[in-house]
This record gives structure tokens, C-alpha cells and sequence, in this order.
């Protein structure tokens, strides 16, 4: 899988867990419906089901996702939270992006 599919897939993987964190969310800080559990979870499925389409051990995998995982939750405290990131929000992301890709990228004996 080359690089930019490998991002995307993390993404798509992070937006997925960072819904189904979001919709309890909703439900238990913000009074909305009961219901929000039910696509809630079937995010938690999808994202689950995700993390297992990279080709590479889970451990590793996990850990990668992580760097992406902080990107993606600063987007969306931007995007739904409406709440500016400050810089050194976006450090963090820069340093967890830069361990994503040593992570995943970096030279290695194993699979």
C-alpha cells in the first residue's frame, strides 16, 4: 500500500472512531437522543474493521494510527467544536505526523 493510501485509510479510520467517541457524546453531555448509540456503534465497527485493511502487524499499525489520529481530532475541534487550535496544537500534530511516518515508513527486517 503506498503512502498516500496508507494516510487516507488512517483518516477515514480516525473520523470513523472520532464519531462513534462523538455521538455518546452527544448523548450523555448534551442530552440528545438515546438512539445516537446505535450509529455510534456501528462507527466504532467500521473503524475497527478498518484498522485491520493495512497490510503490516496490528502493533504497528495502532501506533501509527495514533499520529494521524491527533491531525484528524485537531480538524475536527476546528471544523464541529468551532475552537481555533493554538500553534503549539498544531506542534503536536506536526511531531505525531513525524512519528507516524517513522513508524510506518521507516526501514525494517520484518513485515
Amino acid at each position: 500500500m503506498d503512502a498516500f493510501k496508507t494516510f487516507l485509510l488512517f483518516v477515514v479510520t480516525a473520523v470513523a472512531e472520532i464519531v462513534g467517541c462523538y455521538l455518546p457524546y452527544l448523548w450523555l453531555k448534551q442530552g440528545r437522543s438515546a438512539w445516537l448509540l446505535l450509529p455510534a456503534a456501528a462507527s466504532l465497527a467500521l473503524f475497527a474493521w478498518l484498522l485491520t485493511l493495512h497490510p503490516t502487524a496490528a502493533g504497528r499499525v495502532y501506533a501509527a494510527y495514533g499520529g494521524v489520529y491527533v491531525g484528524v481530532a485537531l480538524m475536527w475541534l476546528m471544523l464541529v467544536d468551532k475552537v481555533r487550535p493554538t500553534t503549539t496544537d498544531w506542534i503536536g500534530v506536526a511531531v505525531s505526523l513525524a512519528g507516524m511516518a517513522i513508524i510506518m515508513f521507516g526501514p525494517r527486517s520484518d513485515s
